[in-house]
Parts: structure tokens; sequence; C-alpha cells
């Protein structure tokens, strides 16, 4: 019997585990856009040169579209992450050191709305159009805060140490 109650217990804690890890994906995919995504791994590669890199060769590097990362390392450089050199030897490198680069700058610099929600306090824009009676945007308010401090302790560095 208590064979049975620990692996039935053991299948209900794997598949708890599993639905905590697709929720965590699907809330990543929701938040990071391509543009997080290229901002994020250009950021990587840019950290590890010491001289400027230009889009061409991150483009090439990431096999991704060099117009598309143009402005998102032109955003980058807008925001102080990045300073740009133009000419021959142009291109681009950090702006301050990967320590004080946050993932959540990077991510809130090249995102239109940094909300893993569509859910607000804003009645306005509402998907249920009930705000005053609803109960889960206030939880879903406070999940989005810990998410963005979360993201605002977390260095270029750090994702680059993780690996």
């Amino acid at each position: 019997m208590k064979a049975v109650f620990y692996l039935f217990f053991g299948k209900i804690k794997l598949i708890h585990t599993k639905i905590i890890l697709i929720i965590t994906r699907n809330l990543l995919n929701m938040l990071l856009t391509k543009a997080s995504e290229y901002a994020l791994l250009s950021l990587v590669i840019i950290s590890k040169e010491q001289n400027p890199i230009n889009v061409d060769s991150l483009s090439k590097q990431l096999n991704i579209s060099r117009s598309f990362l143009a402005k998102v390392l032109q955003s980058l450089a807008k925001a102080d992450i990045l300073k740009s050199f133009k000419g021959a030897n142009g291109g681009f490198v950090l702006a301050k050191s990967k320590e004080q680069i946050t993932i959540y700058e990077i991510v809130s610099t090249v995102e239109d709305k940094l909300s893993v929600f569509e859910c607000t306090g804003e009645s306005s824009i509402c998907p249920s159009g009930n705000l005053y009676f609803c109960t889960i945007w206030p939880v879903l308010t406070r999940l989005q805060g810990k998410i963005d401090n979360f993201l605002k302790k977390l260095s270029l560095d750090d994702l680059i140490e993780s690996k």
C-alpha cells in the first residue's frame, strides 16, 4: 500500500512539475518576442568582443535578418546600453559593464509592452469588461511585479555565466 501511495504521489509531483515548466515556458514566450531574443543574443556576443562588432557580422553569426537586427541594436544604443561607432571599423560595443545592464532594461527597451498578461488594472482595456468584479487581475498584477523585479535583479553577466 505504501509503494502505491508513494508511486501515486510521485506521479502527481512529476505531473505538477511538467505543468509548471509548461506554464513558465508559455509565460516567457509571451514576454520575450524575437526583438528581445535578438537583443539578448547580440549583447552576449558583443560583450565577449574587444572591438566593435558590426550588424552584418552579428546577423550572419545569429542567422537573422540584418534590417530587423539593426533596428534592435539602434534601440539599444538610444537607451545607452550600446555605443555605436560609424566608419569602416564601426559597430557596437557595450556602453557599460555587463554587470550593470539588467535583463529588464534590455527587454523593456526593445518591447512595446513589457507585460506577460493582457489583464491590467485599467478598466478601459480590461478583456472581460468587468474590472471592478474581477478577482484575478490583482493577483496577475502582483505576479507581473515579481517578474519585473526578477528581471531587474538579473544582469547580462548573470545570463552569460548561467551556461
